[in-house]
Parts: structure tokens; sequence; C-alpha cells
């Protein structure tokens, strides 16, 4: 697989939430590759630390940050902290989320609370963590991961759908509210991807063959894929792009 290589991320500051496995190892490695200084945050300690290990050839090599992102007081007192090791934060990667499943009637008011400090909350107060940096910059980007989900309606992910169009509407508050400081910010919505997690729970051979019967290319989408979409947008090539939405889904709508 061929991989574009974006002079403008070099020695780039970029921290990704959700960052140590499936969509976000990806995102993570892709950065590495183009020689930016990488923070990620994640809960799986096990997991992050075997990504540190895999990636500690890179000359750049990223830093894993063990972080509840449901916490906001954590987040907080987090970020000041890379700052002090890495620099100001130059892009942002909101991408740390579960697609838990759940029926209608039986969420909980607790339940829906903590699906949406899971599934959205963090988003902006990570972004808010770094807008002063950015500023100072005189720019910066942020993306955050959605989800096709909502837009096919699928069953039993109602709050989690909820969630992620949301996630949708803060991208257009927050690119029109920082735009004239130079802060980008852009939504990547995944399709069907193919992440351990995702076969493990649900994806079966059924499941995958219908889906596949419904895109409009017939392959599954790899996080790779939907790493590619991240990094350019993060790049100053997509130096006109903010407000919007960008699927990588094979044309699974």
């Amino acid at each position: 697989m061929s991989h574009t290589v974006y002079p403008s991320l070099r020695g780039k500051r970029v921290v990704v939430t959700g960052g140590g496995s499936s969509i976000g190892a990806a995102i993570v490695e892709r950065f590495a590759y183009q020689g930016a200084h990488v923070a990620f945050l994640d809960i799986a300690e096990a997991e992050c630390r075997d990504l540190e290990r895999r990636l500690a050839y890179r000359e750049t090599r990223p830093r894993y940050y063990a972080c509840d992102l449901t916490d906001v007081a954590a987040i907080r007192a987090l970020f000041p902290h890379i700052r002090e090791q890495l620099g100001p934060i130059d892009v942002l990667i909101n991408n740390a989320a579960n697609d838990d499943r759940h029926t209608v009637g039986d969420a909980t008011p607790a339940y829906w609370d903590e699906r949406i400090a899971v599934n959205l909350r963090h988003y902006f107060f990570c972004a808010q963590a770094v807008i002063a940096d950015m500023r100072a910059a005189g720019g910066g980007a942020i993306i955050n991961l959605g989800s096709v989900s909502w837009h096919l309606a699928l069953p039993n992910l109602a709050i989690y759908q909820t969630a992620k169009a949301g996630i949708e509407g803060l991208t257009r508050g927050l690119a029109r509210d920082l735009g004239g400081f130079g802060i980008r910010v852009n939504c990547v919505v995944p399709g069907a991807v193919r992440t351990p997690r995702q076969m493990k729970l649900w994806h079966t051979p059924e499941e995958e063959a219908r889906t596949i019967e419904q895109q409009c290319l017939k392959v599954r989408v790899e996080p790779h894929d939907v790493a590619a979409m991240v990094l350019f947008l993060s790049s100053e090539d997509a130096r006109m792009c903010t407000a919007h939405e960008y699927f990588v889904d094979a044309g699974w709508r």
C-alpha cells in the first residue's frame, strides 16, 4: 500500500484520542510515518504500550497517555502536561468512541449520560483544550470522527447515533466559531470498517456480505483508509476544507 507524504505534517504536534487500537491506531501510525510528534490517549493500556513498542523505531516516537475521556477534569489536567512534553498542539483528532448496542426500552438515564460522555462530550472539551495553542499559532486542524450509522438508521444504536449526529453539528459549530483564528474543523465519517472489535462482535459473514452488497465498491473499508482521509484534512493540502463531513464508506449510503 502506498502512502502520501505531506511535508506540512512533519514536526506537527498531534493529539489522537482513542489511539490505542483499530482506526485510532492506524491514525497514530500514519502520523508517525509523516514525522509528526504524536500523543495518543486511551484507557486500554496493554494495547497502547504494544503500539508504542511497534512504533519505537520511528524518528518521532508516539507517546501514550492514559486518560478516561469521560472525566472532563482529567482532560483539563492532561493537556497542559502533553503541551509541556510535546509543545503547543497543532492538530487534534477526536476519535474515541464505543458503539455499544442497546434497545430503546432498556436504556436508563444513567446509561444515556454515560453513552453521551463516551461518544460526544469529550470531543468538545478536548477541542476547548487546544484552542489557545492553535490561536497563538495562527491556525490548526481539528478532525472529529463520526459514523455512517445514523445516516443509515441502523438498529439498536439510538443513543450512539444521537451522539454521532451531534458530532456533525459540533463540527459545524466549532468551524464557524474558530474559523476566524485559522482553525479548521472537519468530520470524517467511516463506513463499515474492518476492525477486530467489529469482526468479533457484529460483523458475521452474513452481515459482511450484506454490507458489501449495499456498497458501491465491493470491498471492506480498512482502518488505514480512514486514516488517509484524516491525514489529508490535517494537512495544508486541505487548507480550504472546513465545516464539512467527508465519508469513507465505499459508497454505503
